[in-house]
């Protein structure tokens, strides 16, 4: 009879091996050289609403970090709509949270995914994307289409490895503000609030 405390050791080496293998194959995809730390994962996660009676948006989810994460703070799985780009990581994922709405795909196609899905709002999006691997351009014009899913004030939480937001607030339509710095993360990363202002 195994004990809970090593099939957490077995679960932990398993998502381990399954992010080293994304990384070795596709590394500008993961954009991180270590799994999210559940100290920044249950920060992400903070922001989120679970009564509100829509559904919470993450992009990225790699190993289930921060998926873990967004359960533990409410949200059914059945509301959780949880895009991954990396193939690798999805029977992972699904074996670990069944329920979950895991789709493989492109965060940046997300007006698809979401019309494939007939959901029109999100409670919350919480990125885990790599932002800084893109253009600017490319930034500024995922963070205008995220926040269309969103209602004035509600949050798209963003991580960053950079000292500055991934997307500086030069737009009337949103505004950024630093939600946190987690030193507990490989490596230390800050936290970003984007909201709809109109």
């Amino acid at each position: 009879m195994h004990s809970i405390l090593d099939i957490e050791v077995v679960d932990r080496i398993a998502r381990q091996m399954e992010f080293c293998r994304a990384w070795a194959t596709k590394p500008k995809t993961i954009g991180a050289i270590a799994p999210t730390s559940a100290t920044m994962a249950r920060k992400m996660a903070s922001v989120i609403s679970p009564d509100s009676g829509l559904p919470v948006l993450e992009l990225g989810p790699g190993n289930g970090s921060i998926t873990r994460s967004i359960l533990a703070r409410g949200v059914s799985p059945g509301d959780l709509v949880s895009v991954e780009y990396a193939e690798t990581f999805l029977p992972g994922l699904r074996l670990r949270f069944p329920g979950v709405n895991f789709v493989h795909g492109d965060a940046f196609d997300i007006s698809q995914i979401a019309r494939n899905l007939g959901i029109r709002k999100f409670d919350s999006i919480i990125s885990a994307l790599p932002l800084l691997n893109f253009s600017l351009l490319k930034r500024f014009r995922f963070i205008r289409t995220m926040l269309e899913f969103l209602e004035p004030g509600k949050p798209l939480v963003q991580f960053s490895y950079g000292r500055k937001a991934p997307v500086p607030p030069q737009s009337e339509h949103f505004r950024v503000t630093h939600l946190d710095t987690v030193l507990l993360n490989l490596p230390p990363a800050r936290l970003w609030i984007y909201q709809r202002n109109t």
